[in-house]
């Protein structure tokens, strides 16, 4: 038996209404969700994780300079990145291997997913278990079990490198 108690409509995620919603006016705050970040040690062994789950190497570059210190409120960053995208072109991971200054640990790598933050990526794949399956020589192990939701999807989370939590779901068809 399903605890879900009802399905979420966007006014249901943050319990407020958009800003003019009633007077029918359209306000973009965002035009889209560009990317996500992760920060890596070792840039390859991701790269070559999420290219076997299916996205495809976008480029590679290596940042440094005043705006990267600007933005993100560090000094001397130097850092090589990585940007992978899904086959749709919709969804990217920026993928970063700092240089300098050096990785803080966040703790360990084997966190629960009930973790405060950030805590998975998700993504629609055609079949879960061969998914996972092609995955384990990289390095996933799953987090639980392949759980199956009502009759509408399979659902998986593997943890990844770094310790990435990915959640993968195949709808059933």
């Amino acid at each position: 038996m399903s605890r879900t108690r009802h399905r979420l409509r966007p006014r249901d995620i943050s319990g407020h209404h958009r800003p003019h919603e009633e007077e029918g006016e359209t306000s973009m705050a965002i035009q889209r969700m560009d990317n996500v970040g992760i920060v890596v040690e070792d840039m390859d062994a991701a790269i070559a994780f999420f290219v076997e789950l299916g996205m495809e190497l976008e480029g590679r570059a290596e940042v440094e300079g005043l705006f990267a210190d600007q933005c993100t409120g560090l000094d001397g960053v130097r850092c090589d990145i990585a940007m992978v995208r899904t086959p749709d072109g919709h969804s990217r991971l920026e993928l970063a291997k700092y240089r300098s200054p050096a990785v803080i640990s966040a703790g360990p790598r084997n966190r629960p997913h009930n973790i405060l933050g950030t805590h998975r990526v998700m993504f629609a794949v055609d079949d879960l278990e061969d998914t996972v399956a092609r995955l384990r020589p990289h390095g996933a192990e799953l987090v639980g079990e392949i759980a199956r939701f009502e009759d509408s999807h399979l659902l998986c989370y593997i943890r990844g490198p770094e310790g990435i939590i990915v959640g993968l779901a195949e709808q059933l068809r």
